[in-house]
């Protein structure tokens, strides 16, 4: 049983290492943030559900979080130093509101 579990957590880290790189404009704070958070959501699952250690919850819910957070394709709003909002596509240009 304890195998299964390495073997899930082993393949949900390299997958989560495989798409956290930028997808779109994201940033990589933004990745890392989900990551972190998912890595506590998971550690307090670890802590509750039995047969799940607080570790092994760690390191799913980091992988997790990381995943969703990297395929958001939610547009991310800026403002420049004129107070103007605006965006950043795929390709690095300012799209203002």
């Amino acid at each position: 049983m304890k195998t299964n579990k390495f073997i899930a957590a082993a393949i949900a880290v390299s997958v989560a290492g495989a798409s956290t790189a930028p997808v779109l404009a994201q940033s990589t704070e933004h990745v890392l943030r989900g990551a972190g958070i998912g890595a506590a959501g998971g550690a307090v699952a670890g802590a509750v559900i039995p047969g799940l250690s607080v570790g092994e919850g760690a390191l799913i819910g980091g992988a997790g979080g990381a995943i969703i957070n990297a395929l958001d394709k939610k547009k991310r709003y800026y403002r420049d130093s004129y107070g103007r909002k605006y965006y950043i596509d795929r390709h690095g240009r300012r799209h203002y509101k």
